[in-house]
């Protein structure tokens, strides 16, 4: 949505008891396997999610707009109703508000991949194996500490292969390109200013990667280093002045309550994996009225190439599902953000199914939930930022527009 359809949400919301969870399955669209024409999705066994779909109406939604590949952050704020073209934020900020660092004004933040290289300097594994949080843990603390040019560098783990460096001094400015060149059998790059007052920022950064490079050397498998979403904290309207809510959040990944924060929502507790993300709904369920629950194994194993191991998370979902149906919700919305086919090991532009179930809701003719049948869905095909007003409404707690 525009910043006025922002003001209309504003302008129309009104408090009520119905209760809206917003389920997020990161990554869930997906593209046939060759050998059986079938996505991750439409191959899974999912009796819950098919029976939700029957009960419900679905379709497919774009994230930004038809072609255009979204990243995590725009996907999550389009999803919450905020036009990811006009609300902007780098991964490095959510990521440092994800793991409660205090960015304080000026600093500029930056995500990290601790990655494996070859004796040629080529990355040969973007995510080092996806290393160990404790090995991730130490890493950090061979590199954390360091002044360059004054500035005084941060850095602290995030989860797996995933951390974060918080540059803090003077005249700094995020306008530096990334060092990851987001594909193996490459160089990392160079940092260099987009801007003309990024040039000391490019210059403290390339030589930290520099001095990071001789002291990971003699590691194995995350002997180097890659940057990217290089940002500073912005400042969002918050979700309970906008859709007059009480929400919260239950994400296990820091990134994504770092988004979950900057909109307003309250961060809780979600345990290691989907079994106590949901016992966290159950505890807090009469406390909120609005809940993003966010499952990540969809896109890692998209993103690994792992067809299968997809299908099984999707599985895993599915079954745990009458769990989440029993805390009673009057809006179950399950999408995505974005689509990561394993085929293309990576996010796609791709349109997401989107499942809406609420007894309000007009039912159409789908049976099933996958990308073949949300085409001919009652909601048709329709913007990520549209998600919200959506829920508002089948939750009542929308008032009519104009006299």
């Amino acid at each position: 949505m525009t910043m006025d359809s922002l003001e209309l949400m504003r302008n129309l919301a009104q408090p009520s008891t119905g209760k809206i969870i917003l389920l997020i399955l990161d990554g869930l669209g997906g593209l046939p396997h060759p050998d059986t024409g079938k996505t991750e999705l439409e191959t899974a066994d999912t009796p819950n999610l098919n029976r939700l779909a029957k009960e419900g109406t679905t379709g497919l939604i774009d994230i930004v707009s038809p072609g255009i590949t979204p990243g995590s952050a725009a996907g999550h704020l389009a999803l919450f109703g905020y036009d990811p073209l006009r609300f902007t934020i780098g991964r490095g900020a959510l990521e440092a508000v994800g793991i409660d660092f205090d960015l304080k004004p000026g600093d500029v933040a930056a995500r990290g991949n601790f990655c494996t290289a070859d004796k040629n300097g080529l990355v040969t594994d973007r995510r080092a194996g996806r290393i160990t949080n404790e090995e991730c843990a130490r890493l950090c603390g061979l590199l954390d500490g360091m002044t360059i040019e004054n500035t005084r560098l941060f850095v602290r783990p995030v989860r797996e292969h995933r951390f974060i460096v918080v540059f803090r001094g003077d005249g700094l400015n995020p306008a530096v390109s990334d060092s990851d060149p987001q594909q193996p059998g490459v160089l990392p790059r160079a940092v260099s200013a987009l801007k003309p007052g990024a040039a000391k920022t490019a210059s403290i950064t390339n030589k930290f990667i520099a001095q990071a490079k001789r002291l990971l050397a003699g590691q194995h498998p995350a002997n180097m280093l890659l940057l990217r979403g290089f940002s500073e904290r912005p400042c969002f309207p918050v979700m309970t002045e906008i859709y007059q809510l009480k929400p919260a959040a239950i994400a296990v990944y820091p990134m994504y309550r770092g988004l979950a924060r900057l909109v307003g929502m309250d961060i809780l507790d979600p345990g290691t994996g989907l079994e106590d993300e949901l016992k966290t709904l159950k505890a807090n369920y009469s406390a909120y009225d609005f809940f993003f629950l966010h499952v990540k194994g969809t896109d890692s194993a998209g993103e690994d190439g792992d067809f299968e191991r997809k299908v099984s998370v999707i599985e895993e979902l599915d079954r745990a599902l009458p769990e989440l149906i029993d805390t009673g919700p009057d809006v179950l919305i399950v999408t995505g953000d974005h689509s990561t086919p394993a085929v293309l090991k990576g996010h796609s532009w791709h349109p997401v199914p989107v499942l809406l179930h609420s007894r309000w809701c007009r039912p159409d003719r789908t049976t099933e939930f996958g990308e073949s049948a949300c085409t001919s869905g009652g909601l048709g095909r329709f913007s990520a930022t549209q998600i919200m007003p959506l829920a508002m409404a089948h939750a009542l707690k929308l008032t009519k527009f104009g006299a």
